[in-house]
């Protein structure tokens, strides 16, 4: 038995849920996991897992093993960057998921930047709008925006995201102009953007001076996924809030107007969030200073914030 390869494993198991995951995650076969954690157990002779076939629980003594392995284990890997000057040359595999419209539009477009500088450093970027278990799913951090739910994870706030609200040029010739938000409840429809997590659409929002509406309005579509949400609204399918440099270069075109132009959208901060046994991390390190620096330039993003961490 290799003790920190089975150390590795059952940390794994403990915070992916299952052994499939764990495998993928250390790109190992199942079997191996298996023997390992088996082996472990032997070792250090206690049941350190309760399995059945549908789940994995943690047994008491299991559960304690894990909080002082998960901290042997960092620091171990921080032992060895250092060691290999990792803190002059980041290196290893950094998993990143960004959502759709930011990797489209600002991740993917600026990425290349980042890989000559860090030359060592494996990208595995997963491009999703669905909530991400970054331990579970061993993701290194994310960028997203929207309040923070989770407040066991460590977050840098990288912008504040502006909205303006839009429709199609066919859409408006169809269903004319709104001249208040009001108006959008009774004679027009919206492209809809729902929660992948509850099923619920998103409410649309306008401020102008003391006056403010939040309403969840009519729609014949809606969907979970940013590209798509903005592609529905060039197809004519109703008004609704896109992001302000996405939709910008529609607006020069005359492929979309601008709306309601005197109600202000709230904007929505950004974070790029990492669970707290990340944070010393040099590779993941490298990347949260890459990201903040890549929006803190960004005409409309940059200089609309103080960038601090909220935990």
């Amino acid at each position: 038995m290799d003790p920190i390869l089975a150390m590795r494993a059952f940390v794994r198991v403990v915070e992916s849920g299952n052994f499939t995951r764990a495998a993928e995650s250390l790109a190992l076969p199942k079997g191996t996991v298996t023997k390992q954690i088996q082996s472990l157990e032997e070792r250090v002779q206690s049941k350190l897992l309760n399995r059945t076939t549908r789940r994995v629980t943690v047994t008491p003594d299991g559960a304690a093993y894990y909080e002082r392995a998960a901290r042997l284990l960092n620091d171990f890997d921080d032992l060895e960057s250092s060691m290999t000057n990792a803190q002059a040359s980041p290196q290893g595999r950094l998993r990143i998921d960004v959502g759709t419209s930011t990797a489209q539009l600002l991740i993917i477009p600026n990425l290349q930047s980042f890989c000559d500088k860090y030359p060592d450093i494996q990208v595995d970027l997963g491009v999703t709008d669905r909530p991400v278990d970054l331990l579970g799913e061993n993701v290194d951090c994310v960028i997203r925006a929207g309040q923070l739910t989770d407040q066991s994870l460590v977050a840098r706030r990288i912008a504040m995201l502006p909205f303006i609200t839009v429709a199609s040029p066919a859409y408006i010739k169809r269903y004319g102009t709104p001249a208040h938000p009001s108006e959008l409840e009774r004679r027009h429809h919206v492209v809809g953007y729902f929660s992948q997590r509850s099923r619920r659409n998103f409410p649309h929002e306008f401020r102008k001076g003391d006056e403010y509406y939040e309403l969840t309005l009519p729609y014949r579509v809606s969907v979970n996924e940013a590209n798509a949400h903005f592609a529905s609204v060039l197809a004519g399918f109703g008004i609704s809030q896109c992001v302000t440099f996405q939709a910008e270069p529609y607006l020069a075109s005359g492929e979309l107007v601008h709306v309601l132009a005197d109600w202000s959208v709230e904007p929505l901060p950004m974070y790029v969030v990492y669970p707290p046994n990340r944070h010393l991390s040099p590779k993941v390190r490298a990347f949260v200073d890459w990201a903040a620096e890549l929006f803190a330039n960004h005409p409309q993003l940059g200089g609309s914030l103080g960038v601090g961490l909220a935990a």
